[in-house]
């Protein structure tokens, strides 16, 4: 007899498991010659080292098939364990990776597809786009799938704190109550990633981090994806000093709205000067979305062209 020790680390263990352990005992039904125990975040198969070795292959199969789809249905147990996988659904070469609810996340029009190709063949990509075109969405997600695909080891969010409308220091609360409110649209696209339970794990052992530009400075990232959100609202400084903060296998992706700029009329954007600065440069890419690229409500296109059409009216007055 011999026994053998798998850990559970990479999904999340209340799916994995099921409620009251219901898959848990499936899978103790699938392999009856075993004697099979689960311990936090470790299973552990005793018996028969044919059977054992079995079972760890198969398990292997049920940790990489949850960890892809987010989710872990009583059929796909049977069928793995079984060998018959042909039920099986194959992973898409455009699907970026599978929400909480095992639904496929991929680009939605042309102006995505290229933000995913210049994600992946450059070090720092800069994409740029009115409200609801999913930049920040796309970003999350392709950084959410490079951390399961372990080709880096973290993911840093971060957005710069600046008000539109009130003041952190008449918010009530600690620091970190002041800036979440600032920081919830990241939380928001990575719980529609990330099992809930699994993702406070993550956040909680600083595999994923947010925190507001200000807290970058100093800092080498090293074997990370980076996000800077919201970066028109960067001063020069700021963004530079963003910049500058990327380490070895690492990679940035900045985005950005330059219709929506929060700062006081009299400085001017940082994403703006990057990337008139950058352009050109080796390994640096750019995506440019518009109007047409907005997956959001039909209502937002037309707000957006509402305002265009207004400011332009306005501008044509003053000229």
């Amino acid at each position: 007899m011999i026994e053998k020790i798998i850990y559970l680390d990479s999904v999340d263990l209340s799916e994995f498991c099921g409620v009251n352990n219901s898959k848990l005992e499936l899978i103790r039904n699938r392999f009856p010659k075993l004697k099979i125990v689960c311990r936090g975040n470790w299973l552990k198969a005793m018996g028969d080292a044919e059977e054992v070795a079995d079972f760890e292959e198969k398990i292997n199969n049920l940790l990489e098939y949850c960890n892809q789809y987010n989710v872990l249905t009583e059929q796909a147990i049977i069928d793995i364990t079984s060998g018959d996988t042909t039920s099986l659904r194959s992973n898409s070469s455009e699907t970026i990776i599978y929400s909480v609810d095992g639904f496929p996340i991929k680009a939605r029009n042309a102006s995505q597809t290229e933000m995913v190709r210049q994600a992946l063949a450059n070090d720092l990509l800069f994409a740029t786009g009115p409200a609801g075109t999913g930049k920040t969405y796309l970003a999350i997600a392709l950084a959410v799938r490079s951390l399961k695909s372990r080709a880096t080891k973290r993911i840093i969010l971060s957005r710069p704190a600046v008000e539109a409308g009130e003041k952190l220091g008449f918010l009530p609360g600690d620091m970190k109550e002041k800036i979440d409110p600032y920081l919830q649209p990241l939380y928001d696209a990575l719980s529609d990633m990330i099992p809930q339970m699994k993702l406070k794990e993550l956040m909680e052992n600083g595999t994923i981090q947010i925190a507001p530009l200000a807290f970058m400075r100093g800092r080498t990232l090293n074997n990370a994806v980076v996000i800077l959100d919201e970066a028109q609202n960067t001063t020069t400084q700021q963004i530079k000093m963003f910049l500058t903060r990327i380490g070895n296998n690492a990679k940035m992706i900045v985005t950005g709205d330059m219709t929506q700029i929060d700062l006081p009329r009299e400085q001017k954007s940082g994403l703006a000067h990057a990337i008139r600065v950058l352009s050109g440069v080796p390994g640096i890419g750019f995506v440019e979305f518009d109007k047409k690229d907005i997956v959001r409500h039909k209502l937002v296109t037309q707000i957006v062209e509402a305002y265009e059409r207004f400011e332009k009216k306005h501008h044509d007055k003053e000229q």
